[in-house]
């Protein structure tokens, strides 16, 4: 027995958006014995495998088109309008589980469009809630995942900044500062979700307790790629699972202390078998 000092990071887990998503999900199967999703519900394979063992049915929006008559959710990222419009024509009973700060983030740049600003979105390429957002502006806003992606030489002197809900407000605000260094005059709007934002600062100093980390994700979770970096950086011996049967018994030496992590998308019961299986080496 290699008798490893086990602990999960009670910060990690599902963020609130998502938690909101599920449990909306599970009423109606509960009572219905079926759903349909757009997208997957959660960026973690095991826990939509435990959903759709329920009766959840993950549709994408091609299939959405031929769907009539059901009831489908919309998930924590959010849609753009022709979503609901589609609803409307398609008679589906449209189940809206989106985020209040997506929601509260997709008003504002609804209102910044009307207002006939520039608007520029700090955010990743033909992310589910990115998509959402430029439906906002008939898809007339820039999207830009990086400062470098910028064409200074023709970009609008005034210009009406946004960020995707996940991003690093340290990036966002030194795109800004930038812009502004650059000569633009910079309207910027900090609509970056706190309960996010904040777990790269508390893995930094979760990841610097424990002699090895397991951080736990599923691959498609963009999320969880950023975090696991950072714990990466701050404890060489961090890795990365899906699931408990990735583990490897090799990384670890006796009487390690081991801290187990996660994205906004891992659910608490997935990190819970992890350590279930540590604690058995």
């Amino acid at each position: 027995m290699l008798n490893l000092k086990t602990h999960i990071d009670q910060n990690s887990g599902f963020c609130f958006g998502v938690v909101y998503a599920i449990e909306i999900a599970e009423e109606i199967l509960n009572t219905d014995g079926h759903l349909y999703c757009l997208g997957d519900i959660v960026h973690n394979d095991e826990e939509v495998k435990r959903l759709e063992a329920k009766g959840l049915k993950i549709i994408s929006h091609e299939e959405l088109r031929d769907l009539h008559d059901e009831k489908v959710l919309i998930r924590a990222h959010g849609e753009p309008p022709s979503t609901y419009e589609l609803a409307i024509n398609n008679n589906l009973t449209l189940v809206d589980a989106s985020c209040p700060v997506v929601l509260k983030l997709q008003n504002r740049i609804k209102n910044s469009y009307d207002k006939e600003e520039q608007i520029y979105i700090y955010g990743k390429h033909g992310h589910a809630e990115v998509v959402g957002l430029l439906g906002q502006t008939n898809d007339n806003a820039v999207v830009f995942q990086d400062f470098d992606e910028l064409d200074m030489d023709n970009l609008p002197k005034k210009i009406t900044l946004y960020s995707q809900t996940t991003k690093s407000t340290d990036n966002f605000y030194a795109i800004k500062d930038r812009l502004i260094e650059n000569g633009f005059e910079v309207t910027a709007n900090d609509t970056i979700c706190r309960q996010v934002s904040n777990r790269d600062k508390e893995l930094r100093n979760f990841a610097r307790e424990y002699d090895k980390i397991v951080f736990v994700s599923g691959t498609k979770s963009s999320n969880g790629k950023v975090l696991y970096n950072i714990c990466k950086e701050n404890n060489v011996n961090s890795y990365f699972v899906s699931n408990k049967s990735e583990l490897d018994k090799a990384w670890f030496s006796l009487g390690d202390s081991v801290g187990i992590c996660g994205a906004t998308s891992t659910p608490m019961w997935l990190m819970e078998e992890v350590k279930a299986e540590l604690d058995t080496y």
